[in-house]
């Protein structure tokens, strides 16, 4: 552990990633500490612009809400989808590529094809229309993004059990008599957790683009502010007041970028050739 923490810290890029969602994740903690309004609230004129009144950093939005607040509430939410839509994606992929993987023959052909029925669909059109029919909810963009994020998993998975499945101490479990289901879950997936969680980490990155992008067309939790919600309601008068839109659109791009380069550090992190080589 000491190690992959000296590794992970090496890389620049990781330890900036690390640094921004350490704030973003204080802000979604203790941000409703500060303002423990709603942030629907109207608490000043419309379009006040940002600093123009003491007490609004980032000035109100049409209807004269704060925007400061509607950031902090923003990203509860913003973080709170992309980890749970990512782990309901694991819970889903993870076993079917690992069922895959290790029966092989038709068991796997039948999983594979059904894994590139999702592939087919354009991920963000399927969310759309699941999100569509299931009415707009918080619940709704959780279950949409996880059925257009499990794919990429279990193709993974599924890799990376066909080549374990092979190993010596996977035939010593299987000569010893142990069930296929106690030989994936205690010998195989353990040795499979480095690509997974990097692989999680960026489809978190990924869960929070789908749920601003779903929010942006109104087809958000209408009783829960967002990011991707603000910039949709600011883009009609962006022109009059930038910052409605300019302020979660930041912090949409910050949040995503730090993610990724978390993701990019923990890959070199967990990888013991480009550790070594001191990337």
């Amino acid at each position: 552990m000491k190690q992959f923490w000296k590794n992970l810290l090496r890389n620049p890029g990781s330890v900036v990633g690390l640094l921004i969602l350490a704030v973003v994740l204080l802000v979604a903690v203790l941000g409703p500490l500060i303002f423990p309004q709603s942030p629907w609230r109207m608490v000043q004129r419309p379009f006040l612009a940002p600093m123009a009144v003491d007490g609004f950093l980032f000035g109100t939005d049409a209807l004269g809400r704060d925007v400061a607040a509607g950031l902090i509430h923003g990203a509860r939410v913003s973080l709170l989808v992309g980890l749970v839509s990512t782990l309901a994606a694991l819970a889903i992929g993870v076993p079917l590529g690992a069922v895959a993987g290790y029966a092989g023959g038709r068991v796997d052909d039948a999983l594979m094809r059904f894994t590139e029925f999702f592939q087919t669909i354009p991920s963000f059109a399927l969310a759309i229309v699941l999100v569509a029919i299931l009415q707009p909810s918080i619940y709704s963009m959780v279950a949409a993004i996880a059925i257009v994020s499990w794919p990429p998993v279990a193709r993974l998975v599924r890799g990376e059990v066909l080549s374990l499945r092979s190993r010596e101490y996977v035939q010593a479990a299987v000569v010893t008599g142990h069930t296929g289901g106690w030989i994936i879950w205690r010998e195989i997936l353990p040795n499979t957790l480095s690509p997974i969680i990097v692989l999680a980490s960026l489809m978190v990155a990924t869960a929070i683009l789908l749920e601003s992008s779903l929010s942006f067309l109104g087809l958000g939790d209408p009783n829960l502010m967002s990011w991707g919600y603000m910039v949709g309601a600011g883009r009609t008068v962006i022109r009059q007041a930038w910052w409605i839109t300019v302020f979660p659109g930041i912090a949409i791009l910050l949040t995503v970028l730090a993610l990724n380069l978390v993701g990019e550090g923990l890959n070199d992190a967990l990888n013991p050739r480009l550790a070594k080589e001191g990337r």
